[in-house]
C-alpha cells in the first residue's frame, strides 16, 4: 500500500478507500463489501439496515444545534466495474487492488482503479465516522449493482429513505456540480449458426486488436475513441471481401458501459494469399493515421491461430455476422441543442461473441430524451430481426431532468464559492446515475451529484487526482454545515 496516502488529508477518506480496495466487489458480487459496511456501522454504534437486494442504509444523529435541519442522503454504490489488461494477472473474486502513486494521481497496477464509485463510499463512511462534521439527520445509501443495470436503485422501497435532500457521490469531475443525467436501456441480439469444415489446408490465423483507450460508455463516447470491435470487424471486412477470409471465432468487450479496447478473431484463409500479412500491415497505417493522437497504443498484429480449430462459418454466414457489427452505430448520435457540448444521445456498441456458431452482440444506449433513447434501440432490434435474430430489450432506466431552481444547488454553489473563490460549473452529465431512478421513486427529493477528479473510469487506465479528493471532502462538509 502507498506510504503516500498515509498521511493524506483527508484522513478519514483515505483510511476508508484503502480498506475498500482490498475487499472485491465486482458487480453483482458485492457481499464482502456489504458485511465491511455492515461492520463498520456496528462498530460505531450506528443504526444500520439492509433491504431485500442487498442495499445498505446507515442512519446517523444530527450533532447538536441541527436537530431541526432536514435530513440530507449521502448516496453511493458499491460496486465497481472490474477491467484488467490482458498481461495483467489478477483475480476480481479475491484480490485487493494495488495502488499506484504517480505524481499528483493515484492509478491502479494494470486494473481498474474502483475509484468509481469507491471515493464516494469512502467519503460517506468518513462522514458517518467522523465527530467534527456538521449536520442535521444523515443517512449514507449504499446501493448495489449500479453498473450494469442500476439495480439496487431500481428495488429501494419508498420508505426506506427518510431524507428528502440527496447529495449523490458519483460523479468525476472537481468543480462541476451535476443536475441532470442521461437514461439508457441495453439490447441484445443473439443467433445461432452451422459451422463447416473448413477447406482443405486452409491456414488458421488470429487477428488481434488492442492498445485502445477504452474508458466509459457515456462520459467518454464524446470523444469518439476507437471501438475494437468495430475496427476489428473493418479489417476482417477487407480479409473477406478481398482475400475470401471465413470465420472461426470472434470476441470484443465485456462490459455494456465499457468501450472496447481489445477484441480478437480466428478465421481460415487459402494458403495462396501469402500477402495478406502485408495488406493486415497497410490497415494498422490507416487506422493509426485515422485515429492519431487519440489512440497513440494501437496495435494491430495477425498470427497463426495457436489452438486448434476445424470448424468455419460458411462464406455466407461470415458476410452476415460481419455486415451485422458492421451495420450497428456506435458513438456520439446527436448533441443536445439546449445545453452547450452535452451529448444527447449515443450508443456502445459493448461486446461481440462469436464461439461455436452462436454470435451475440450487446449494445448500451443513453440519451437524456427517452423518445430518442427508444429511437435508437428500435433501429438497434430492426438491424437484428432483419438478419433473423433473437432481440431482446431490456427495461430502460431513466433520466433526471434538470431543476436549476433546487434549493441544495443554491447552498452547493455558495459552498463552493466561499471555499474556493470561484465559481462552480453546473451541468448534466451524458451517463447514467442513480438519482434518475431515485427520483422516481421519491418525488420531490432535491438532489445534486459532486465527485473528485476521476479520469479514465471503467478502464484500467482510471485514475483520480490525489489533491482534488480534499476539494470533494470539504465541499461535502460545507454544504452539510449549510443545510439548516
Amino acid at each position: 500500500m502507498p506510504n503516500e496516502l498515509d498521511t493524506q488529508e483527508p484522513l478519514l477518506l483515505w483510511k476508508h478507500f484503502k480498506e475498500i480496495s482490498r475487499i472485491p466487489r465486482c458487480s453483482k458480487h458485492e457481499e464482502k463489501i456489504r458485511e465491511h459496511i455492515i461492520s463498520f456501522a456496528r462498530e460505531q454504534g450506528l443504526e444500520c439496515v439492509e433491504d431485500r437486494v442487498g442495499n445498505v442504509l446507515i442512519r446517523k444523529p444530527p450533532t447538536p444545534g441541527y436537530e431541526n435541519a432536514p435530513g440530507v442522503v449521502l448516496q453511493q454504490h458499491m460496486d465497481m466495474v472490474c477491467e484488467k489488461n490482458s498481461d495483467v494477472q489478477h483475480d476480481f473474486s479475491k484480490d485487493p487492488i494495488e495502488l499506484d502513486v504517480r505524481g499528483e494521481w493515484l492509478y491502479a497496477k494494470g486494473t481498474t482503479l474502483g475509484a468509481d464509485n469507491g471515493l464516494g463510499m469512502a467519503a460517506a463512511l468518513g462522514i458517518m465516522e467522523a465527530k467534527d462534521v456538521k449536520h442535521g439527520p444523515l443517512e449514507a445509501l449504499f446501493t448495489v449493482d449500479e453498473e450494469t443495470g442500476l439495480t439496487g436503485a431500481f428495488a429501494l422501497d419508498p420508505a426506506f429513505l427518510q431524507g428528502r435532500i440527496m447529495l449523490n457521490l458519483d460523479s468525476e469531475e472537481l468543480g462541476t456540480i451535476y443536475v441532470g443525467c442521461a437514461g439508457g436501456g441495453d439490447t441484445k441480439l443473439s443467433k445461432g449458426y452451422t459451422p463447416i469444415q473448413a477447406p482443405d489446408r486452409w491456414n488458421a490465423m488470429c487477428l488481434t486488436i488492442k492498445g485502445l483507450k477504452g474508458g466509459h460508455s457515456g462520459v467518454d463516447i464524446y470523444e469518439q475513441r476507437g471501438n475494437a470491435v468495430k475496427l476489428l470487424v473493418r479489417i476482417l471486412w477487407g480479409l473477406r471481401a478481398e482475400h475470401g477470409a471465413v470465420l472461426v471465432s470472434m470476441s470484443g468487450g465485456d462490459k455494456h458501459n465499457a468501450i472496447p479496447r481489445e477484441a480478437k478473431a480466428t478465421f481460415f484463409i487459402s494458403p495462396e494469399k501469402r500477402e495478406v500479412a502485408g495488406w493486415v500491415a497497410d490497415r494498422e497505417k490507416e487506422l493509426k493515421d485515422e485515429y492519431g493522437y487519440m489512440e497513440t497504443g494501437l496495435v494491430v498484429h495477425l498470427d497463426a491461430a495457436r489452438e486448434d480449430v476445424s470448424g468455419a462459418l460458411t462464406p455466407e454466414d461470415t458476410e452476415e455476422v460481419l455486415s451485422l457489427v458492421m451495420s450497428i452505430p456506435h458513438g456520439v448520435l446527436k448533441m443536445s441543442y439546449e445545453i452547450p457540448n452535452l451529448v444527447e444521445t449515443s450508443t456502445n456498441l459493448a461486446s461481440v461473441g462469436l464461439e461455436g456458431g452462436k454470435m451475440i452482440i450487446h449494445t448500451s444506449s443513453r440519451s437524456s430524451v427517452s423518445s430518442a433513447l427508444e429511437a435508437v434501440r428500435n433501429g438497434i432490434a430492426a438491424i437484428g430481426r432483419l438478419a433473423d435474430m433473437d432481440v431482446e430489450m431490456e427495461d430502460s432506466y431513466p433520466g433526471w431532468k434538470p431543476d436549476l431552481s433546487s434549493k441544495i444547488l443554491a447552498a452547493a454553489k455558495t459552498a463552493y464559492t466561499d471555499l474556493f473563490e470561484g465559481e462552480a460549473t453546473v451541468k448534466a452529465i451524458h451517463a447514467g446515475l442513480e438519482t434518475g431512478v431515485v427520483g422516481e421513486k421519491y418525488p420531490g427529493m432535491d438532489m445534486i451529484s459532486i465527485g473528485p477528479q476521476i479520469e479514465h473510469p471503467h478502464s484500467p487506465d482510471e485514475r483520480v487526482q490525489i489533491e482534488s479528493c480534499k476539494h470533494f471532502w470539504d465541499l461535502i462538509c460545507e454544504i452539510l454545515a449549510r443545510t439548516k
